[in-house]
């Protein structure tokens, strides 16, 4: 099971151990009642796609940059919560794939769990281990809890989880290009969702690591790991922490020539990613992104992990449904 530094999870799960689908909430009709987190409105319009700012990563396909036409859209202002999540779970009963797979991953100065369910460190990124146990009520391991993370973003749920989530909602991950102009927040063209000044410039702006990656965490901005989801301040949109904090998924399948491919050389309306790719798109960076290794708390930033991934650092918003989407949709 390779576990990658950009996607920063456990990939490529065994597709046999897949959740059973027994596990799933039934696919009932939209219920926007049972969601209620607050709504920031995103005004149709067009704006510039891609990386501006030169940070891009060569491999993440940050470029060329395009025109994207949107319609208006309702977007979480703030990523789905701990107490948000487990309003479903307890509607629902559902398991995420962390739950049924029996682990997922921590990064290494978060675990709270005995040596023995300790899987060995992920090759090339030794901080991530496989914890027997972590899921999204244990986001450390056996020995932590929920306790005083209620406001805190739900960690440890794989696009799957996000999904199924929408499909009892009533609601849907929002598209790359949705997720990218929502974070922009009426801002085209800067590198963050308040402009072009630094993190932590004049105080911090969002929630990433400070200190010698990945030992020392002076923890300037107060955090190590997850801040509740409403600090920092939001932007133009009423978006509470787009960057930082966690990686949230978006519906996209991830490709790094996505904004190649053909048919982009105009502008685009609504796109929805390529047709095919087994990974699924990653957006806005978290508590561990650092320049000496990770500079993707940025707009345009992209990464990707497989749609079964759970980790510490991962979650999700979502998006009001569209008239013509359908209540639920049948992954591919």
């Amino acid at each position: 099971m390779p576990w990658r530094e950009q996607s920063i999870g456990i990939g490529e799960r065994s597709p046999s151990s897949a959740v059973p689908s027994a596990d799933a909430p039934s696919a009932a009709a939209p219920a926007p009642a049972r969601h209620r987190i607050a709504q920031a409105t995103v005004p149709a319009g067009a704006f510039t796609m891609g990386d501006s700012s030169g940070d891009r990563n060569r491999a993440d396909g940050e470029v060329p940059r395009h025109e994207v036409r949107l319609s208006g859209f309702e977007i979480d202002a703030t990523t789905v919560t701990n107490a948000d999540f487990a309003r479903f779970v307890d509607a629902t009963g559902y398991r995420t794939e962390a739950e049924v797979f029996g682990y997922s991953a921590v990064f290494h100065l978060a675990i709270t769990a005995p040596e023995q369910d300790l899987m060995p460190p992920a090759a090339g990124t030794p901080w991530w281990r496989g914890v027997h146990g972590a899921a999204w009520r244990r986001p450390g391991g056996a020995g932590s809890s929920l306790h005083g993370l209620e406001d805190h973003p739900v960690v440890h749920v794989s696009w799957n989880d996000a999904r199924a989530y929408c499909d009892w909602a009533g609601r849907r991950l929002p598209t790359e290009a949705e997720w990218e102009y929502a974070a922009r927040g009426g801002i085209d063209g800067a590198k963050y969702p308040w402009g072009d000044a630094e993190v932590d410039e004049g105080g911090w702006r969002a929630n990433i690591w400070q200190g010698e990656f990945p030992r020392i965490n002076t923890l300037e901005d107060g955090h190590l790991t997850t801040a509740p989801v409403r600090s920092y301040q939001p932007n133009g949109y009423g978006l509470w922490q787009p960057v930082g904090n966690v990686w949230e998924w978006c519906e996209d399948r991830f490709h790094p020539a996505t904004y190649r491919r053909p048919g982009l050389s105009g502008e685009v309306v609504d796109p929805t990613g390529p047709e095919d790719g087994e990974e699924r798109v990653l957006r806005g960076g978290s508590y561990l992104c650092h320049d000496s290794y990770c500079n993707r708390y940025r707009n345009a930033a992209r990464s990707r992990s497989t749609p079964d991934s759970s980790m510490g650092n991962a979650g999700f918003r979502t998006v009001a449904l569209r008239p013509t989407d359908a209540p639920s949709r049948e992954d591919s």
